[in-house]
């Protein structure tokens, strides 16, 4: 058996696998480092990134997987964003999006999903199987996306973007088999409510200093 196949314990008579366990517990870091605001949230991330990314290959989920290769690239391009913006020992200048900003974010996630799913379709009838569930992949795949990129600029908007995603990628990892995924993303939307709360009530203060 491949070490990518190996099962660390099971759980509802499911397997659940080492890549899984250990990728996800680097996920459940990097949104604690999120919240602490240190820049090493991002190695973290692309280490679970890596590991996530060869359990949804294990597992034949493979917009999921499609993700996490994503958030490689984006967690090296918050890693750079935040090292220029905390360059010689600064605070991460975190900030709300503004209300163009935003336009353009859920712009994005509408057009993204409906444009990353209609491509899912035409890959699925054309023998390729990328996913079981088309449309809530594609909204996860997008959300990710946005969220992530959004949070390497250090708007407090992207713990919002990451609500929604859970809403929707819960369920979907429980019927997908990854057991630990879906009991991660339910302490994710906690996590993320409690990182929502920190980030908004620091930039209000940072607004009130520099104002």
């Amino acid at each position: 058996m491949s070490w990518t196949d190996a099962a660390a314990f099971y759980a509802f008579g499911k397997p659940v696998l080492w890549t899984d366990l250990v990728g996800n517990v680097c996920a459940l870091g990097t949104v604690w480092l999120a919240i602490r605001k240190t820049i090493w949230t991002w190695p973290v991330q692309l280490v679970g990134s890596v590991l996530l990314f060869v359990a949804s290959i294990s597992a034949h989920i493979t917009g999921n997987a499609l993700k996490q290769a994503l958030f490689g690239i984006l967690a090296i391009y918050g890693w750079v964003k935040w090292s220029r913006g905390t360059r010689g020992g600064a605070e991460l200048p975190i900030r709300s999006a503004r209300v163009r900003e935003r336009v353009a974010l859920v712009s994005v996630m509408i057009a993204g999903t409906v444009a990353v799913a209609l491509l899912f379709v035409f890959l699925n009838s054309r023998g390729w199987k990328i996913s079981w569930a088309p449309w809530p992949d594609a909204y996860i795949f997008v959300g990710s996306a946005v969220a992530t990129w959004a949070q390497g600029r250090a708007l407090v908007d992207f713990w919002i973007i990451w609500v929604a995603v859970d809403l929707v990628g819960v369920p979907l990892a429980f019927n997908s088999g990854l057991v630990v995924s879906g009991l991660v993303y339910g302490v994710f939307f906690v996590m993320v409510l409690i990182g929502f709360r920190g980030w908004l009530r620091q930039s209000r203060e940072l607004r009130a200093v520099t104002a």
